[in-house]
């Protein structure tokens, strides 16, 4: 369960990764250039909707994989108590 969790984390660690690379590829006009893929942004990364709050990008990697480390652990105690409750 351990390392279902950490892949969780470590997924969550990508998807932060993969947005910061997109703002920082669109830099001067990010704002514009983004405004479609907001909404998907702020669901796969949950911490851009704090964007009132100053934090660096590493807040923002480590943000990320602490909140997909807790969605993990939720969807795998979950899926646990699913599987074994139906074994008999």
């Amino acid at each position: 369960m351990k390392n279902r969790i950490a892949m969780w984390a470590v997924v969550g660690f990508l998807i932060a990764v993969f947005w910061a690379f997109c703002v920082l590829a669109t830099a001067p006009y990010t704002n514009e250039r983004m405004h479609d893929v907001w909404l998907f942004a702020g669901i796969s990364c949950l911490i851009i909707f704090v964007r009132s709050l100053p934090v660096s990008m590493y807040q923002v990697l480590i943000a990320n994989a602490a909140t997909y480390a807790l969605i993990g652990l939720v969807v795998e105690a979950l899926r646990k108590n699913r599987t074994s409750t139906h074994t008999v």
